[in-house]
């Protein structure tokens, strides 16, 4: 047989049969006075051998090494890691339909609301407040979503997750007022002396639960943070002012 027809037969292409003789997976066959291969049945029978593997799932390197094995104990430690992986792969299908499922039932999305179940409830329980401290907050919240390690979420999600419901409108009106006069602070360009900056920090801090603060839950980052640092400059002045001096009073003893 001509390498054409060896293709056919197996069902595969001609690139495919020069790549497996390329990669050792197929032997190279005799070749004629004229250069052309010349391909037998067992080649066939290898060449089929190497498109069923493949189907699986098997990698090139896999099937080599199952075609090394002429008993096929090799091909039965493949088949059962193969079977493992594709089961995890389900459960993580299976998942990601959930959730996209609880996604699709919203009339309408932003794109931070593609994020982790956990995190959508900690969003869930923020106001449903328009304005640029609001959005920060969103914002802020989405990236942590993505940066946490597995190892980190639980300690920094769990606290998160005991915020007042959505249902106390008492904590709401507050969280409220205090996103629409930082907004408000936006335009003001304060001196560190500003009584308001003393107040507003306060505010702020009467809204936090006691389990996040830094003696209980989460430490206060260092002024040389780069994560900070950037965190801040998304900030005006005079709302700088305030986030830093909430983390002066948190950072007491």
């Amino acid at each position: 047989m001509r390498i054409g027809q060896l293709a056919a037969l197996a069902g595969v292409s001609t690139r495919a049969v020069r790549h497996y003789h390329h990669l050792g997976l197929l032997p190279e066959p005799e070749r004629r006075a004229n250069g052309y291969r010349v391909y037998g049945l067992r080649d066939a029978v290898v060449l089929s051998r190497i498109r069923r593997l493949s189907e699986l799932g098997l990698s090139l390197e896999e099937i080599r090494d199952v075609l090394a094995d002429a008993h096929g104990r090799e091909l039965r430690e493949v088949l059962t890691d193969l079977d493992a992986d594709l089961a995890r792969q389900e459960a993580e299908i299976r998942a990601r339909r959930e959730r996209l499922a609880e996604l699709l039932e919203h009339e309408r999305l932003h794109p931070d609301d593609a994020v982790s179940p956990e995190m959508a409830r900690v969003l869930g329980r923020l106001p449903k407040a328009k304005g640029t401290m609001a959005e920060r907050d969103r914002e802020f919240l989405a990236l942590l979503d993505t940066s946490l390690s597995d190892e980190r979420r639980p300690g920094v999600l769990d606290p998160l997750l005991s915020l007042p419901e959505t249902g106390d409108p008492a904590f709401h009106a507050r969280v409220l007022e205090v996103y629409a006069d930082l907004d408000a602070f936006a335009a003001e360009d304060p001196g560190e002396d500003d009584p308001r900056v003393e107040e507003l920090a306060w505010r702020l801090i009467e809204l936090t639960p006691r389990h996040l603060m830094p003696a209980d839950g989460l430490a206060m980052p260092g002024e040389d943070d780069p994560f900070l640092r950037a965190f801040l400059a998304d900030f005006s002045p005079g709302q700088r002012l305030v986030i830093r001096r909430v983390m002066q009073l948190l950072d007491k003893p």
